[in-house]
């Protein structure tokens, strides 16, 4: 039912004007009557989104763990830069599963097709879609899952924002749906590399109760293939054997541990970034820890520079042979103001243990009854050998993104060929 509120007389008068028009004069007598519609409260439409990543570099990530496939879509690559499926097969293939017994057991190849944005070998300047198809889901692993939450998963936070969730294998929440991001991140590396001589590379650094001591990797020199060379992706051979070892110990008794990705980042340009809002590690913390499972994201000296005094933590600078101006130590990890130095960035990711583990969990369904839940399905007793290969794709976009919106006029001219 309408409702209606008056007004009391307005414009000062109480009787005709006739040096006001018609239309006045009926509003200066009247009172003024508002129709007031009853308030329907309409329901609360939560929107999903959080799938695209980027503004000048845009990465949308599609796909779920047991659909038909997952994928990407790139938007702002150059045109006329090489690219084929060997480019990014190589980092999928690091981060495919099945790869080694301290890995989930999936079968997966994980082989990509680029179905736009190519043509000839080379990019077009226009989208460019990326697919890899799943061939080994195995749904039915998930049948307790559709009415029980498993403990530190995304299940409940999932049925409590949309009031659905796809069931087998997390949906989106699943660790497969990085795929996009390595394949993005393969192409971002390739033109960063070709631009400004960027290499990004991540190593394993800890394992549980494992710890790689500080300065025994030589950033300035480490390669790819120290840290491939054995299958927890660690550069230093003793300490891998004991992270292995780790590993292994809890993968059979059906459990499950964290650790550490270290990244760096070598001949970055200098001034990427910007102050306030768009500082450089700013952003690198929202890349990395968009990935699964991370937990915590330093640079630099991290939490341990909460340990020194000013005047042990300084970088204090100087003038190389070159005419330069370095910093004689990089306690700042590269960055400084939020903005680049030009000094080697660097950055640790933590991840928490798989939440996943074959052993009985207390929980409650969505009906809200206490249960015992064991969990199925195929996961990695630790995440870091395979996490690595995303702690070293997302970034390399991260940098690209703000390397084209610091110097966008010059990058343009160069990939038209101007």
């Amino acid at each position: 039912m309408a409702s209606s509120i008056t007004s009391k007389p307005f414009l000062g008068a109480t009787k005709p004007n006739s040096s006001l028009s018609p239309d006045l004069q009926r509003l200066s007598f009247s009172s003024l009557r508002i129709s007031i519609k009853p308030r329907t409260h309409k329901k609360l439409q939560i929107q999903a989104a959080g799938s695209t990543f980027g503004n000048y570099f845009r990465v949308t990530t599609f796909g779920e763990s047991h659909g038909g496939g997952v994928g990407c879509i790139v938007d702002g690559c150059p045109p006329r830069i090489p690219l084929s499926e060997a480019d990014l097969q190589g980092d999928l293939d690091r981060r495919r599963p099945g790869q080694s017994r301290i890995t989930t057991p999936r079968k997966e190849t994980d082989t990509c097709r680029i179905y736009s944005g190519v043509s000839e070998g080379v990019t077009t300047g226009t989208p460019i879609h990326v697919l890899v198809p799943n061939t080994d889901q195995r749904g039915h692993d998930y049948k307790e899952m559709s009415i029980a939450y498993r403990p530190s998963h995304a299940d409940a936070t999932y049925d409590m924002k949309y009031g659905v969730r796809a069931v087998q294998g997390g949906g989106r929440s699943s660790a497969r749906e990085t795929i996009g991001r390595v394949a993005s991140g393969a192409i971002a590396k390739k033109i960063l590399k070709l631009f400004s001589g960027t290499e990004v590379l991540a190593y394993v650094s800890q394992v549980h109760q494992v710890v790689l001591p500080d300065g025994s990797v030589d950033h300035d020199t480490v390669t790819l293939d120290q840290i491939e060379s054995n299958i927890v992706r660690c550069p230093n051979p003793d300490y891998a054997e004991k992270m292995i070892a780790a590993i292994d110990a809890v993968r059979t008794r059906g459990n499950s541990i964290g650790g550490v990705v270290t990244c760096i980042v070598r001949n970055a340009p200098r001034g990427l970034g910007s102050p306030v809002f768009d500082k450089l590690e700013a952003e690198l913390a929202k890349a990395v820890m968009s990935l699964p499972a991370t937990k915590g994201f330093e640079f630099g000296s991290g939490f341990a520079g909460t340990l020194l005094t000013g005047s042990e933590h300084n970088d204090e600078f100087y003038t190389d042979e070159h005419g330069r101006i370095r910093t004689r130590t990089n306690r700042s990890g590269g960055i400084q103001g939020g903005i680049s130095n030009g000094e080697i960035i660097n950055m640790r990711v933590a991840f928490k243990p798989t939440a996943t583990i074959g052993k009985k969990q207390h929980t409650v369904t969505r009906e809200k009854e206490e249960i015992e839940l064991l969990a199925r399905g195929r996961h990695d007793p630790c995440v870091v050998p395979r996490g690595i290969s995303l702690d070293d794709s997302f970034p390399s976009f991260t940098f690209f993104r703000r390397l084209v919106s610091i110097h966008f006029p010059f990058a343009t001219a160069i990939f038209e060929g101007n």
